[in-house]
């Protein structure tokens, strides 16, 4: 296992890694909108949230080489269903045509008053 490490997502705010690459699997843990740069959170509506986290998981893909093509599974949670269709479009938008399996939760409550998390597992 190589535990992967990049400044171009937030650093860990807990005792956990960035991402794990095993074999030839990358997983990664949850995603909040996190700004690497200052580790602030983006307290915006969904759309802002979700743009940012995608960026993260963008970093993360990148440092290993590999991209959302290649991503076999998505994990997504949401603080409101009602924000499931701005994001499904967000979503949609940026993987620009890629399909991984996903599954999406309604969560009680997430980190820092999150609207959304994701984590993911991809090819390397």
């Amino acid at each position: 296992m190589k535990n992967i490490t990049t400044p171009n997502a937030p650093a860990a705010i807990g005792p956990y890694s960035q991402a794990i690459v095993t074999g030839s699997l990358l997983f990664t843990s949850g995603q909040i909108a996190l700004v690497p740069a200052t580790g602030d959170f983006l307290s915006g509506d969904i759309t802002e949230q979700t743009q940012q986290v995608l960026k993260n998981l963008d970093a993360l893909l990148k440092e290993v080489g590999s991209s959302w093509d290649r991503v076999i599974k998505v994990n997504v949670l949401l603080i409101d269903m009602k924000d499931y269709a701005t994001f499904n479009h967000l979503y949609e938008q940026h993987l620009q045509g890629a399909r991984p399996a996903r599954t999406t939760y309604a969560a009680a409550a997430l980190p820092k008053g999150a609207r959304v998390e994701i984590d993911l597992v991809a090819e390397v």
